[in-house]
């Protein structure tokens, strides 16, 4: 019996034919109020992931020993509700879900040395890695693949700190101080790609959004500069540890102009190929032999406004899209939220493991 692990690899390995397309519900859960949803429909206290027995499992780094308090770099205070992750960026919740996120701690900073002396966190540091040894050991043990996470590359923690206006005028305007910024982020995941795979974690899960659903958010030019090398610079770390590590990378929006750019930069798996602004089937056409694709069925489309028969006809057209000749983990575009019918998530699941 084939178990979800080999399923995975030999799918975006593209070695052989798995016995069926490999699936997850991208980032492994739901958002808060759907995650309510989800208990009562199945009564179940299980994650997703295992009630629904995903092919893939996660692995985050443990908890910091750092104690660093970020509203200093807010003189003019900070709202009672606001809280702080581990780079010091600060967010306040919304009547949505997704949080505003308001607060960017590098936004007055005018020298490198600032750069240089901000409390930068310690993703990289081994301690943090113990207990994910021990996950992953588990997890491969039950036969599952295994995905480090580590969204947020570059772009995304660099403009969140800075704040998006600042930071794409400073990739225009002030070269010195944007490669410091990227530099000193890139050299926290260079550690932390190098003790996933020392973990052995299977797949290492890159992300940053760098393009928008119309197209380019910044030129080739510009990416090259500041983003591709250090990039590479992350992938190469992990590959030296372990040579067969899986390179994902996560770009919502019109990527096709990008494509490109990520393989030369080592990325080995593609997603979420959004459908409402990617041709996918040209995209196949085009890269198959070079990446193989993850997700890809439209949580703006099809999956909050379609009917469950809807559902189950654009899973099936999304694996025969991007799945032929192999290369494909189907599922959703993005975390699912309370606009997606219930029916439709059990329709999306039903479609995939009814594949053979």
């Amino acid at each position: 019996m084939t178990s979800p692990r080999e399923r995975v690899l030999t799918a975006l390995k593209r070695n052989g034919t798995p016995d069926r397309t490999p699936f997850e519900i991208s980032w492994g859960a739901f958002t808060p109020l759907l995650m309510k949803t989800y208990r009562e429909k199945t009564g179940s206290e299980l994650p997703p992931e295992e009630y629904f027995d995903f092919d893939t499992r996660s692995v985050f780094p443990g908890p910091t020993r750092l104690r660093t308090d970020f509203t200093r770099f807010f003189p003019d205070g900070v709202e009672p509700e606001a809280s702080f992750d581990e780079w010091g960026i600060g967010s306040v919740p919304t009547l949505y879900e997704i949080p505003d996120f308001k607060y960017h701690p590098l936004g007055t900073a005018t020298t490198v040395a600032e750069i240089d002396a901000y409390p930068w966190p310690d993703f990289d540091a081994p301690y943090r890695y113990e207990g994910v040894r021990t996950q992953v050991a588990t997890f491969h043990k039950r036969g599952y693949a295994v995905c480090g996470e580590m969204y947020q590359t570059l772009f995304e923690t660099a403009w969140l700190m800075r704040d998006m206006q600042a930071f794409l005028m400073d990739m225009m305007l002030n070269e010195e101080l944007t490669h410091a910024i990227c530099e000193r982020i890139a050299q926290i995941r260079v550690g932390q790609a190098r003790q996933y795979a020392l973990a052995g974690v299977d797949i290492l899960r890159l992300g940053d959004d760098i393009v928008s659903q119309q197209g380019l958010m910044f030129s080739k030019e510009l990416y090259n500069t500041y983003f591709k090398p250090r990039i590479k610079r992350i992938v190469a770390a992990a590959k030296e540890v372990n040579p067969d590590i899986i390179i994902f990378m996560h770009s919502c929006g019109k990527i096709e102009g990008m494509i490109d750019e990520l393989i030369d930069a080592g990325v080995e798996v593609l997603n979420p190929v959004q459908p409402e602004c990617n041709d996918q089937q040209a995209i196949k056409r085009t890269y198959g032999d070079r990446l193989s694709f993850w997700g890809g069925v439209g949580v703006q489309s099809v999956l909050p406004h379609g009917t469950p028969d809807e559902v189950r006809a654009a899973t099936r057209k999304t694996i025969a899209t991007l799945g032929p000749e192999n290369g494909f983990l189907v599922a959703p575009a993005h975390i699912l939220d309370p606009a997606i019918p219930w029916e439709n998530i059990e329709a999306f699941i039903e479609t995939v493991k009814e594949q053979r």
